[in-house]
């Protein structure tokens, strides 16, 4: 039987798991969906709620050992068990899959470009402690600024892959291009959100306001000819999905990946490259080198801006209460 999961694949876009959660209590389905994607994301949201399941307690247990054996006050005991448990999950990730998985860097450092280049450094220098190569991993960015400017010299100097996350607007993704950045995860749903709740319309298909600006985008790379990889994230149902076939990537939760693989209707092509590189031109824009012009252009887009900030500001909660759980582990 071919599934409408397989159709999508069809169509050119590669399927990556949005997942911190690579065990459930029905262990064989959970992991022949992740079987079924290529790579995989995480966020301190979703690792925040693994990290609450008692079948992790293992790598907890890893963790909170290396956060004390490094030593130094609490707080950086802490912040040490912290890096180690999101390596932990993103190894556990990597046997299951064939090609990269997704971990972020503190969202309390998306202002700070030194600060994220430091901590995506060290992140990679644990990785490839336990034998993973930093081609295996894409370094999680909120696409501030600070953050697209960091990405661009971890991926210039270090040869550090990112994934630019937490991105609503168009110069966040222009600039994100102009920077050269591996990957971008533009959020569907979270655009649909805003609107939603903006104007109390509802958007359905081709109408819908995050699938309308993921177009765009991946027009505007293909007119340009930009290699950073367009993959869509955060959708609020397959509708979402099946509008945005043959976009580069799609990052899918485990639910909707389930009624993909549960489906057989159709997913034609509705995104092609060859096609966008001759669609109605798209003028070119620069903000990598413009930083006024860039944050002006974010500060106009109403929507970008506040879900932007929103993004970080929930990341980072995730990410103190994450801490304050191994915290209480450590002083145990």
């Amino acid at each position: 039987m071919t599934t409408s999961l397989d159709l999508l694949k069809q169509t050119g876009t590669v399927v990556v798991s949005d997942s911190g959660d690579f065990e459930t209590h029905n262990t064989e389905i959970h992991t022949s969906v992740l079987m079924l994607s290529q790579d995989a994301t995480t966020n301190p949201s979703l690792l925040l709620a693994a990290a609450n399941k008692p079948q992790y307690a293992r790598l907890i247990d890893v963790a909170i050992k290396y956060g004390k054996e490094k030593g130094g006050s609490i707080d950086q005991q802490v912040d040490a068990a912290t890096d180690r448990l999101l390596v932990e999950f993103g190894k556990e990730i990597l046997a299951i899959i064939p090609g990269r998985v997704s971990t972020e860097v503190d969202a309390r450092l998306s202002f700070d470009k030194e600060g994220t280049k430091a901590k995506a450094k060290h992140l990679i220098a644990l990785y490839e402690s336990l034998g993973i190569k930093k081609e295996r991993v894409l370094i999680k960015i909120a696409s501030t600024w600070e953050g697209i400017q960091a990405a661009r010299e971890l991926e210039r100097d270090d040869g550090i892959h990112c994934n630019l996350t937490l991105l609503f607007g168009f110069g966040q993704a222009v600039a994100c291009a102009e920077a050269g950045v591996t990957l971008i995860s533009p959020f569907v749903g979270r655009i649909l959100d805003w609107y939603k709740k903006s104007t109390g319309k509802t958007y359905e298909g081709d109408e819908d306001p995050g699938v309308q600006s993921v177009k765009r985008i991946f027009n505007y790379y293909k007119q340009h000819g930009y290699k950073t990889i367009v993959m869509g994230a955060s959708f609020r149902n397959v509708g979402e999905i099946r509008s945005l076939a043959g976009v580069d990537f799609l990052t899918i939760a485990p639910p909707l990946l389930e009624e993909l693989k549960n489906s057989t209707e159709s997913v034609p092509k509705r995104l092609d490259a060859q096609a966008a590189a001759t669609a109605d031109p798209i003028a070119k824009v620069s903000f990598i080198d413009d930083e006024p012009e860039f944050r002006w252009t974010l500060l106009q887009d109403q929507m970008a801006f506040d879900k932007l900030h929103e993004g970080i500001k929930k990341f980072a909660e995730d990410g103190e209460t994450l801490k304050s759980v191994l915290r209480k582990k450590i002083q145990a």
